[in-house]
């Protein structure tokens, strides 16, 4: 099993809960880290997550995006808006978006914080 190294911060935000992480992109700490955000979810009910992801390294394959989103299905993450910023570029994040929609999450991936959090007050009260 790989060590993970990353760093996720919790905050609140007007909408709900914000995460920002920072650390190496692998497989195994994209994992640890959505894991440690159904953990937060656990604690504290929230209608939306802004994810603010600064993972730098080699961006995650189509096939790790879907493989992480198989394993989420099922959770918390599917009773909320899922707004995933990545400030540094999409690095085929994409795929993470088609997946979750496809399994029924509500989730987009961006590049800018502020239309990130436009998304997620749209429709919420």
């Amino acid at each position: 099993m790989t060590q993970t190294s990353f760093e996720i911060v919790f905050s609140t935000h007007s909408f709900g809960l914000m995460a920002r992480v920072t650390g190496e992109a692998t497989f195994e700490n994209t994992v640890a880290y959505w894991r440690a955000i159904v953990a937060e979810l656990d604690k504290r009910a929230s209608p939306a997550l802004l994810l603010i992801d600064e993972m730098t390294g080699t961006p995650l394959s189509e096939e790790h995006w879907r493989r992480l989103v198989e394993m989420m299905k099922g959770g918390p993450l599917e009773r909320l808006r899922i707004a995933h910023v990545k400030p540094m570029g999409l690095e085929r994040i994409e795929y993470c978006e088609i997946f979750a929609l496809e399994a029924g999450m509500h989730a987009r991936v961006f590049t800018d914080q502020t239309d990130a959090v436009i998304w997620l007050r749209h429709g919420l009260s």
